[in-house]
């Protein structure tokens, strides 16, 4: 088995790994969600939201790691490289908008000294 198949399966694992992640934490997050919700907690849907974002988050980065390792190791070539670019553009947006939606700022911009890190936990 040379390298380049080598890395290529490395590659397919993490993007396994991703979709995984995904997958898990979205049926472990409505399991929840329906847990809370026959306990009567006020803030069900906005911690299932919350788990939701996270969720999609780590799975994001998993994926983007997958694909940072078929594109530079397997075919690093300028188009290859270019559809990287927009992929990773993309799902930096989606991160960005997910942490917005979670923490009601911007990763970039700082909570104030003893806020919380949600709007929706005060």
């Amino acid at each position: 088995m040379d390298s380049s198949a080598i890395i290529q399966g490395v590659s397919v694992g993490g993007e396994l790994l991703g979709v995984g992640v995904i997958a898990v934490g979205m049926v472990a997050g409505t399991l929840r969600y329906l847990w809370a919700l026959a306990l009567k907690n006020p803030r069900a849907y906005i911690d299932f939201r919350h788990a939701t974002a996270r969720t999609l988050l780590l799975g994001l980065e998993v994926l983007v790691a997958a694909d940072v390792v078929r594109t530079v190791a397997v075919a690093p070539t300028l188009g290859n490289i270019a559809v990287l670019a927009g992929i990773v553009a993309i799902r930096t947006f989606l991160g960005w908008t997910l942490q917005l939606e979670m923490e009601g700022r911007w990763p970039w911009q700082r909570s104030a000294p003893g806020q919380r890190h949600s709007q929706c936990d005060q």
